[in-house]
């Protein structure tokens, strides 16, 4: 089954472990106010591939991979295009190649079930941590992504959290006390990753003739981050991240 790609990153180290090749696929449901990527957002756009086309792409990348690296698939969402990204991940195993499925875990359906059979490592985006902010500000339900964490933790998938802090917004340590209990008990979580929220997006929105929703918040300091990260609780602690 051919997919529809917005965008590669050939040698990627922000998008799981070691040198990674990403693939962004193209069409996302949510509508998160801080979304950097409001161009992938339509369906049916971008360039139509296959995955074995995919596959060769990043094997030109795999002698960098080293122990580590391997193949992210990003978005957009991910979900949306579950079975093109499971033929995918399946060419990716026969090849050695370590697969990362980057996600808000908003979608669940019998073809998402069968590529996290072939998913090594979830990155899972928890955007917020109450239900009205994830309602208001995300388009979908947090019970919906606690289900698919819970899926992760059923599969025994390692995942790595991570959450975007934004000033004014989710950056109190009540918020991250908040995160710290929708994870606990997860053994799964290898990870939790807070990221500082930016706004180099801006000129896409405008370009797109889109308001930014969250330009009224100020960017976030690596300080105001670092001391937010310090408060986080890693359930699977007692084993390697």
């Amino acid at each position: 089954m051919n997919g529809r790609i917005h965008s590669y990153q050939s040698m990627g180290t922000l998008d799981g472990p070691g040198v990674r090749f990403v693939v962004f696929l193209q069409g996302c449901r949510l509508r998160c106010g801080y979304c950097h990527n409001p161009d992938t957002w339509k369906l049916g756009e971008g360039m139509e591939v296959s995955p074995k086309e995919v596959l060769n792409r990043a094997l030109r990348y795999k002698n960098y991979f080293g122990v580590d690296g391997g193949l992210t698939v990003s978005g957009g969402e991910a979900l949306l295009q579950a079975q093109f990204v499971a033929e995918l991940f399946a060419l990716c195993r026969e090849a050695g190649i370590h697969t990362a499925l980057d996600t808000s875990g908003s979608v669940w359906d019998d073809q998402v079930e069968k590529l996290l059979d072939l998913t090594d490592l979830t990155l899972l985006d928890i955007k917020m941590t109450d239900e009205d902010s994830y309602k208001q500000y995300a388009g979908c339900s947090l019970r919906q992504v606690l289900a698919f964490l819970d899926e992760l933790q059923s599969r025994r998938i390692d995942t790595w959290v991570r959450q975007v802090i934004v000033p004014g917004f989710n950056d109190t340590a009540e918020d991250i006390g908040r995160l710290n209990r929708l994870l606990a008990g997860k053994s799964c979580v290898k990870k939790v990753e807070l990221l500082p929220f930016r706004k180099l997006c801006k000129e896409k929105y405008d370009r797109m003739g889109l308001a930014f929703p969250f330009d009224r918040y100020p960017e976030a300091t690596a300080e105001q981050v670092a001391a937010l990260q310090r408060l986080v609780v890693l359930p699977g602690a007692n084993r390697k991240p």
